[in-house]
């Protein structure tokens, strides 16, 4: 099979498309005509999580007694400094030093409970997890997790996903049910537990149910058959009809020129903010 030509899922994809088509396909087809790359958006919000994640991931690659050898705050300037300014969509230095302080106190509060951060960890072995979830339907599935936890006594893994916002994870979200099949199919580890850390609020990692891997396939198959087949219809409208709605409408704001490019974003994607000042930040967004 050729992984170039097959439709790639994962968490974000999928959101995308459950959410809106058009968001869909303005995130994960379209491309500029004056680049030929993708577009994406970036926000405070976004940017936050980026940097909180990059600090905590990178811990899982150190072996358990160098990890907090150097503290976390110092890690966070460096992570950081990839997102500060318009890049990172900060639209003032005010703005920006209140999600950096958030972001501070996140991992304050790790590293006085760093709980299962002080055990080993498993690392796939990829730098995009995927496999192939249906080659006869020529879908693959990828994401990245954030961290497996090794249980020693079994030799299985614990998956563990890091919350830098306050509100909880859709009862409907295929997030979970992604990542276990992630983490069941890229390595070799039975799958034990998963729990999310919701790192603003808690001392301690939250456990989930652990979903059913059949079932779990099931529904994302659904899904990225609904997809597979709106692609080669060339098909992608918005559930609002033309006014569009939430999800795609960002999106158009760049196409329409109406969003400030301000670099390039992972994987070569050019990346635009919208919000020009502090108060036209969503309520949702100011932290």
């Amino acid at each position: 099979m050729d992984k170039f030509s097959a439709v790639w899922l994962s968490h974000s994809s999928i959101s995308n498309f459950k959410n809106c088509p058009r968001a869909y396909y303005l995130a994960s087809i379209y491309r500029d005509p004056r680049t030929s790359h993708k577009i994406a958006l970036t926000s405070p919000a976004m940017s936050l999580g980026s940097a909180v994640h990059d600090v905590l991931e990178s811990l899982s690659v150190l072996p358990t007694t160098d990890r907090f050898k150097v503290s976390l705050l110092e890690r966070f300037e460096s992570a950081w400094a990839k997102v500060s300014g318009s890049v990172g969509g900060f639209p003032d230095l005010e703005t920006e030093s209140r999600y950096k302080k958030r972001g501070e106190d996140m991992l304050r509060r790790v590293m006085a409970h760093p709980g299962p951060l002080t055990g080993k960890a498993v690392k796939i072995k990829m730098d995009l997890p995927y496999y192939w979830i249906s080659e006869e339907d020529n879908l693959i599935l990828c994401g990245k997790l954030d961290w497996l936890e090794y249980n020693e006594s079994d030799d299985s893994v614990n998956i563990l996903d890091f919350k830098t916002g306050n509100s909880e994870e859709a009862v409907d979200s295929l997030q979970l049910p992604i990542y276990h099949l992630l983490a069941h199919n890229c390595q070799t580890r039975t799958v034990k537990k998963a729990s999310y850390w919701y790192i603003a609020r808690d001392d301690m990692p939250v456990s989930k149910n652990l979903p059913d891997l059949d079932k779990s396939k099931e529904l994302v198959m659904k899904v990225g058959k609904e997809m597979k087949l709106a692609r080669s219809l060339e098909r992608f409208k918005c559930h609002s009809g033309e006014s569009g709605c939430k999800h795609c409408l960002p999106l158009e704001k760049i196409i329409r020129g109406e969003a400030v490019f301000v670099g390039t974003g992972e994987y070569g994607t050019d990346l635009y903010a919208i919000v020009e000042n502090s108060s036209s930040l969503p309520s949702s967004e100011i932290l």
